[in-house]
């Protein structure tokens, strides 16, 4: 995506600060945001910003005041300068930090509150409350979907990367039973494809299919030809010890994971094929030969509206995660009119679900969940299952 608006990006930034001068601060919101406003994510703090304008907008409450402060990219000094610099002009909340890596630093500032878009913990954590598309989230939903499908043996798949300790920290909180068995596997396609030979059983069942075919080559009755000619269409002969498949990738190395279990013969009539989200990445569809993919995600209605909101504004598409900023702000602003005062996290504990553009979110004991639809791909759409 080309960055086309950096010198409107920089006016909005002028306009939205000089608000700041004649507000009373007592009758007025002012919400920081921590983005990348220079340096290689320039593009994310600019979208993040113009997805923050769009929400003033549907607002429209002239006592909300947007604070931007560039952040950098996991910059320990330029976060410490922005957040000392927020502080001073009377802002208590602010939506960031961007990503996980930058929590600790911010867990300094106590006295205020950060709304992050991270999806890594969904838990209240200190002065931090993430609002990211949990993986916690995802997976319930899945498990769900799945029952209901009366799916009994299910495969948890997932790429041995800088990611593991912590993908497998979370499916061992959820405390699966039985049905649930976990898979990793080598994120080259080369070796990968070994694995999941071996998963699928994929020796063996070549083999019976070889000895199957024996029985009936010296056979010239007409129903031994026929089967014959049957199991020439086979690759594999016998099923394999699962009827369900969640794989947490992405892009190519989800492509390479389907396209491994497509080879081994695995039946997509009795095997249920999901994956986590894919915020309805379109290239999913690209040298796809799954059938029917299954996923659960945001309300893709509303995730449509939104991106063509933001491009007849500001004539380019959102990055992903801008629209976590939007529902950010909103959920802030609902906090505030409630409350009318937001002093800690303890004032975004409710007992009522949030909706905000992304779905539904839920704010018990501590923790974000949010209420994902399940879709699925086929003949190139994403459909709501």
């Amino acid at each position: 995506m080309k960055i086309k608006f950096i010198s409107i990006v920089f006016y909005i930034i002028f306009c939205l600060n000089s608000n700041l001068l004649s507000d009373e601060n007592s009758k007025i919101l002012k919400v920081g945001l921590l983005a990348p406003l220079s340096g290689p994510y320039i593009e994310i703090g600019n979208s993040l910003l113009n997805s923050l304008q769009l929400a003033l907008e549907e607002i429209n409450d002239k006592n909300v005041v947007i604070v931007p402060r560039d952040s950098g990219f996991n910059n320990e000094e330029k976060i410490s300068l922005a957040i000392n610099d927020l502080k001073k002009v009377g802002v208590k909340i602010i939506i960031g930090p961007t990503t996980f890596e930058e929590f600790e630093q911010v867990q300094k500032y106590n006295n205020m509150i950060f709304i992050s878009p991270s999806n890594i913990n969904p838990e209240f954590s200190n002065n931090i409350i993430s609002i990211g598309v949990s993986l916690e989230s995802q997976l319930t939903a899945l498990m769900k979907f799945i029952k209901k499908q009366n799916k009994k043996k299910t495969i948890i798949m997932y790429p041995k990367n800088q990611y593991l300790e912590l993908i497998e920290n979370k499916i061992n909180a959820l405390s699966l039973n039985d049905n649930f068995k976990k898979f990793s596997y080598s994120p080259n396609p080369e070796v990968l494809t070994g694995e999941i030979e071996v998963l699928t059983n994929y020796a063996e069942r070549k083999r019976k299919l070889e000895l199957r075919k024996k029985m009936f080559q010296d056979k010239e009755d007409e129903q031994s030809l026929k089967e014959l000619e049957r199991l020439d269409q086979l690759y594999t002969l016998g099923n394999v010890n699962f009827d369900s498949v969640i794989i947490i990738d992405f892009g190519s190395n989800l492509q390479s994971v389907l396209t491994s279990l497509v080879y081994t013969d695995v039946n997509q009539d009795t095997v249920l094929f999901t994956t986590i989200n894919q915020w309805f990445d379109e290239s999913i569809f690209y040298e796809n030969t799954i059938k029917n993919l299954y996923y659960p995600s945001v309300n893709y209605d509303e995730f449509k509206k939104y991106n063509n909101k933001y491009f007849e504004r500001f004539n380019l598409y959102p990055n992903d995660m801008t629209i976590l900023a939007y529902d950010a702000l909103g959920l802030i602003y609902y906090a505030w009119k409630k409350k009318g005062q937001l002093n800690s996290i303890n004032d975004f504990t409710f007992k009522n679900k949030i909706k905000g553009k992304i779905g539904t979110f839920s704010f018990k004991n501590k923790k974000v969940t949010q209420e994902l639809i399940i879709y699925k791909t086929e003949n190139n759409k994403f459909i709501k299952f």
